[in-house]
């Protein structure tokens, strides 16, 4: 697994900087898309610490702003070459579709799904053209399956890459690429409303997953031998019934 680059989006908080962090201790070198000037700042110290600098590169860019966004993929894939893996995670938490204007409706779906559509096509075709037998990993939710009320906007877009990466995964796998869906139930992050003590609290009582958990299975699913694809993880915290 050495040397190999990954590209990850939403990789500045929560579950993405736990993948990103995993992901450079493996010896990956990771290309780290995010939005928010201050987390990265915060992410860069940590990287810092732990010696992990050399194996990053960063880009502040919003996944909605689809020139910015599709310009610097390109300007990466033309200084580095291909990615032999993709993470797929930038997304945003979203209520009910009542009330929302469209251009509300325009930014949520952007995020969620059209960044990963985009991304995935790409990647998965210069993958093919370079002969890369690579991962691409997204980051989906298992709001897909208990579809919650107050939770339409979200619940859409996560059912929508449920169906696209099981679509892809069969258009991909002809060629050793591998598609890998993770739905994660409820994790601590900045998603969500909860304060820190409050996570740390629910996760001793077994409610609520680490962001670190996502992150080891990320690894798991990527050391699997070649003829091992696992198409469609589901992971939630033991006590949280759904």
């Amino acid at each position: 697994m050495s040397r190999k680059n990954v590209l990850l989006t939403g990789g500045t908080a929560g579950i993405g900087r736990a993948i990103a962090l995993e992901l450079a201790q493996n010896d990956y070198n990771v290309f780290l898309i995010g939005r928010s000037e201050e987390k990265l700042e915060d992410l860069k110290q940590d990287i810092a610490v732990r010696g992990l600098s050399h194996r990053f590169h960063f880009a502040l860019t919003d996944v909605t702003d689809l020139v910015a966004f599709e310009q610097q993929i390109t300007k990466w894939d033309a200084e580095y070459g291909s990615f032999h893996v993709l993470v797929n995670n930038a997304a945003i938490g979203y209520d009910s579709v009542e009330g929302k204007s469209i251009q509300d409706l325009q930014y949520l779906v952007n995020t969620n799904l059209l960044s990963y559509m985009w991304l995935a096509g790409h990647i998965g075709e210069t993958m093919k053209a370079n002969n890369i037998e690579g991962e691409i990993i997204q980051i989906g939710s298992m709001s897909a399956s208990t579809r919650d009320a107050e939770s339409s906007g979200y619940v859409a877009t996560k059912s929508g890459i449920r169906g696209f990466s099981e679509a892809l995964r069969k258009e991909l796998n002809p060629s050793n690429i591998r598609v890998t869906l993770i739905e994660p139930g409820l994790v601590g992050s900045d998603m969500q409303s909860t304060t820190p003590d409050e996570e740390r609290e629910k996760q001793a009582e077994y409610e609520m997953l680490k962001a670190e958990d996502i992150a080891d299975i990320v690894i798991y699913a990527l050391n699997q031998p070649k003829r091992v694809n696992l198409c469609e993880i589901k992971v939630k915290p033991l006590q949280q019934i759904i």
